[in-house]
């Protein structure tokens, strides 16, 4: 077979295989790890954790942005935040059909408009029932717009692709990432971190972030915008504070340190801890499903954290930056995801890469991974 030929025959063969990646009628397989996140233009991508390969992309109904990802408790159905904040589809992973959408902009009389997005607070209840959004409204008026109170929105989740609110609560304002936990509450992350009463709508500081009291520690933060559901179950996001020497509480002694805000979403026990020395920066930080003293965080460099020790075990140098970590559920490999379009997979243990999952079409940007078991 001359070179010609041979070249065609590769050609053909990767066409396939490429084919066979984004065939949207391709069920996943039960008992299956996977990853999925989503990418430019309009991609949601399901990755095989066993094989580290594509195994199909679905095509949204709208543009990705941010990509803000939720799995459903079967594993059926990703809910995805889309179209520039302003919507939420869910697509049934299986035949890559959007089966609920929710427009969260909403039109209010025949003069005026109601513009409304959500900054990446978007979860499903824990029992599949009701899709929650904490969104920031504006009247758009005929000279002006006018800031409105924002709202927690609670959709039932069998809605279909005109779901409107079934109920609806005031919310604090800068609220972003949520997660539900196991007895109805969710929890939302702001200025504090709060324990929501999705039935009444009241607001209780669960975490105190802005109003923590610790002594010797300067106010924290907080930069955590992905929203992922771990295998640990719990509610992690990572912050940066100053810890003084003494009651003086000069910044030119301190010490710069970064620590967590974790929460058991089984139980509702929470954690504030510092973990180590800030000298670099970090977007997000994941701990491991084997080993909870694990912490693995990233941005320029991947670096695994002992937490009682509060000291780095290990960092890997990487060719770009990366914001979203996620671990296996062994715990045994890492996965980089965010900015371009490549997930970067390394061995947990000895922190040296395996390879690297090219994505078809654009960046991630900050969409947010998920990885779970059918």
């Amino acid at each position: 077979m001359d070179k010609k030929t041979l070249a065609c025959a590769a050609l053909i063969a990767c066409s396939f295989a490429a084919a066979a990646a984004t065939d949207p009628d391709k069920a996943l397989k039960a008992g299956n790890e996977y990853l999925i996140t989503a990418n430019y233009p309009d991609n949601l991508n399901v990755i095989d954790m066993q094989s580290d390969k594509i195994y199909k992309s679905c095509q949204l109904p709208a543009y990705y942005g941010p990509g803000t990802i939720q799995m459903s408790p079967d594993k059926k159905i990703a809910y995805i935040l889309a179209n520039h904040y302003a919507d939420i589809y869910g697509i049934e992973v299986d035949s890559c059909k959007p089966v609920f959408h929710a427009a969260l902009m909403e039109k209010t009389d025949a003069e005026n408009d109601e513009y409304a997005r959500s900054i990446f607070s978007m979860t499903v209840s824990r029992d599949g029932k009701e899709v929650y959004a904490i969104i920031n409204p504006s009247l758009v008026l005929s000279n002006r717009y006018e800031v409105q109170q924002p709202r927690l929105q609670v959709y039932a989740a069998d809605g279909g692709l005109k779901a409107r609110p079934i109920r609806s609560f005031p919310a604090p304002r800068q609220l972003n990432i949520m997660q539900a936990a196991d007895d109805g509450s969710i929890y939302v992350a702001g200025p504090n971190v709060y324990k929501v009463n999705v039935q009444t709508g009241k607001f209780d500081i669960a975490v105190p972030s802005r109003d923590w009291q610790r002594p010797n520690h300067a106010p924290p933060d907080v930069l955590y915008i992905w929203d992922q559901q771990t295998y640990r179950h719990d509610f992690f996001q990572l912050y940066s504070t100053a810890r003084f020497k003494d009651d003086k509480q000069d910044l030119e002694t301190a010490d710069f340190i970064y620590g967590f805000f974790d929460i058991d979403l089984a139980t509702g026990k929470t954690e504030t801890v510092d973990f180590g020395p800030l000298t670099e920066i970090y977007f997000t930080g994941m701990r491991s499903p084997k080993d909870p003293n694990l912490l693995f965080t990233v941005l320029h460099r991947l670096v695994k954290h002992d937490i009682k020790a509060q000291k780095q075990l290990q960092a890997a140098p990487l060719d770009h930056t990366y914001y979203c970590v996620t671990l296996n559920k062994s715990g045994s490999k890492v996965y980089l995801s965010g900015t371009l379009n490549d997930i970067a997979v390394f061995d947990a243990d000895k922190l040296t890469p395996i390879t690297k999952i090219t994505l078809p079409g654009g960046d991630m940007g900050a969409t947010t991974t998920q990885a779970f078991i059918r």
